[in-house]
């Protein structure tokens, strides 16, 4: 007996899309498989299949800073200048 299928729509930013489209490509699998592979797993183990972790906005800033080299202190020649300058 087949099963019945439903369409799903999602909407995302057209170059996530194209990026997602490129790398299951290059797996083999079209984003649709991927969705679906996603969604199996996660009915199979009864949670989201990878960890998710809360990032607060201060945290963020800085890995977005450090990406692009801003407001980054440079080196120090001892632990007690990085100390000093932490303390700032």
């Amino acid at each position: 007996m087949k099963t019945a299928t439903v369409n799903v729509t999602m909407r995302m930013e057209k170059e996530l899309k194209e990026e997602a489209d490129a790398l299951f490509a290059d797996m083999g699998l079209s984003l649709n498989a991927a969705c679906r592979m996603f969604l199996k797993r996660a009915v199979l183990e009864q949670r989201i299949p990878f960890d998710v972790r809360r990032v607060d906005r201060k945290t963020l800033q800085a890995i977005s800073d450090a990406e692009q080299g801003k407001d980054l202190s440079g080196s120090f020649d001892s632990v007690d200048e990085l100390m000093e300058d932490l303390e700032k």
